[in-house]
């Protein structure tokens, strides 16, 4: 697990969920905005619609996901792609 700049003796940020092992089990998303939220092991196999600060963006919760931050996986930018033009 990669501590990223959070102190140890903190401990995860970690927002609790409502209702997330019925979430889980149903399949519905759980709407959220709490990006630095750290992904826990009961987490696993959950949807997720993560804010982008302009819409919500879906993810699902992996084993590899452990450890890292809900918003790691909902990019805030747009991938920049070069057009080119017709004249030439």
């Amino acid at each position: 697990m990669v501590s990223l700049a959070r102190s140890a003796w903190k401990g995860p940020y970690f927002v609790h969920f409502p209702n997330l092992q019925e979430a889980i089990r149903s399949g519905t998303p759980i709407k959220t905005m709490a990006r630095a939220c750290t992904i826990m092991p009961n987490m696993v196999g959950g949807r997720f619609l993560v804010h982008n600060g302009n819409g919500y963006l879906p993810v699902i919760v992996t084993e590899e996901m452990i450890g890292r931050k809900l918003g790691e996986f909902s990019h805030t930018r747009k991938k920049f792609s070069y057009r080119l033009t017709k004249n030439k």
